[in-house]
């Protein structure tokens, strides 16, 4: 798939056919969260890759929009390190970047996955914080769910061009 392909038919995919991805897959689509670009480079995120299903289960009984990892192969949280980010708040920013890159590893590699925001939901960081037992300085921004897609959503028009300005407002 070419890049720019890639970029514009990805979509959120929430109906898995429950089938596993393979470890290197899952490794393959990390080291692309682990090439988004970050604020100087500090590359503030950590990644925790969950494939048991009862800790999948404690997921979805903390996240509100987790019902589709019932069929995910997967779980990936993606965490800031508020001790490496750039400056503060940076950690959201760069691990958002790295979420992106993760979506769309997955989606060239065939695979389907949506992002499940955690931060800045308090109760969400305090209830998948507690899971993970994260340290004080460790905030979980996101969960993405992958699997082996059982839909493709169709193709949506999201071009607007009365959105893009030039040279001023």
């Amino acid at each position: 798939m070419e890049l720019y392909e890639g970029l514009l038919t990805r979509r959120s995919i929430r109906k898995y056919t429950g089938e596993k991805i393979s470890d290197k897959d899952i490794e393959l689509i990390i080291k692309a969260g682990m090439y988004a670009p970050s604020a100087n480079n500090k590359r503030p995120w950590h990644f925790i890759v969950v494939d048991d299903r009862e800790v999948i289960e404690k997921i979805m009984k903390a996240h509100p929009y987790a019902a589709m990892l019932k069929n995910a192969s997967h779980a990936i949280v993606v965490c800031g390190d508020l001790k490496k980010q750039n400056a503060p708040g940076y950690y959201l920013v760069d691990c958002s970047a790295a979420t992106q890159n993760i979506l769309l590893a997955a989606h060239a590699l065939g695979y389907g996955a949506v992002w499940l925001g955690v931060e800045p939901r308090e109760e969400r960081v305090k209830a998948i914080g507690e899971i993970f037992n994260l340290p004080d300085d460790v905030r979980p921004v996101a969960v993405v769910s992958v699997g082996v897609p059982a839909e493709k959503p169709a193709l949506p028009q999201r071009f607007e061009p009365e959105k893009i300005r030039k040279n001023k407002w």
